[in-house]
């Protein structure tokens, strides 16, 4: 029942994790603004660069062509879909139901002179119309709720061009399938959830889209929070 999420339930939690003032996630992520976990490639590599890291190899793993349209579900604050129309050529349409987050992907994209390969929409993704030849979601499906994993890959499913790709990342359990603790459900993630793999495949297979590659990142998230820790620590005095 807690992760039940109609539109109104959705918006309602986005709003409650998200729609804050921006210079709170400022105090310990990178200027970027990557909520996620970072790709430490190599040791010693500084959350900047780890983070760009992980952008590149979404972006390979993509298999990206100039021209091409990609849906980026869940844009955040714009990083990924900026980088992506950026550096390889592509067309970009992201969506968020934080009116925050928008405000500000909206601005960097004009900030850089990327409004005409970018378009960020206040939208669920149930919603979104279009057609797309590449769908990209990180950290977006925690917030789905397991009630909506059918749902959520076969609306992947039916907007993917015939031969296109979709990249889905996300905090995932090495155990079964439990539940978040009622304190963190309360105060932090309100309907999210980190679901078991035996809860995502499934829904996978019975969407109709056919699993290529599946990569685990043990230890990458470690990291990342150390960065982030450390950032925010060194902030407090400011604070």
């Amino acid at each position: 029942m807690r992760q039940a999420s109609p539109l109104a339930r959705a918006v309602q939690n986005v709003a409650h994790h998200y729609n804050i003032t921006d210079d709170f996630y400022r105090l310990f992520m990178e200027e970027d603004m990557q909520y996620t976990c970072a790709y430490f490639r190599e040791p010693g590599m500084s959350l900047e660069a780890a983070q760009a890291a992980k952008m590149d190899h979404i972006a390979a793993k993509l298999l990206l062509k100039p021209g091409m349209r990609v849906l980026d579900i869940g844009c955040g604050w714009g990083g990924l879909a900026l980088r992506l129309a950026a550096r390889y050529g592509v067309h970009v349409t992201g969506v968020t139901l934080s009116e925050v987050q928008l405000a500000a992907a909206r601005k960097r994209a004009d900030q850089m002179g990327l409004s005409d390969r970018v378009e960020f929409r206040l939208q669920d993704y149930r919603a979104v119309p279009d057609r797309f030849d590449r769908v990209v979601s990180v950290g977006m499906m925690e917030h789905v709720g397991q009630p909506q994993y059918a749902t959520y890959y076969k609306k992947i499913c039916d907007i993917l061009q015939p031969e296109g790709v979709a990249l889905i990342h996300f905090i995932g359990r090495s155990s079964g399938p439990s539940a978040l603790s009622p304190w963190f459900q309360k105060y932090i993630f309100p309907g999210g959830y980190a679901p078991a793999f035996s809860e995502v495949i499934p829904a996978v297979e019975a969407s109709g889209l056919v699993m290529a590659d599946l990569e685990v990142w043990r230890g990458h998230y470690e990291q990342t929070l150390q960065h982030w820790q450390q950032r925010f620590e060194a902030t407090l005095p400011q604070t």
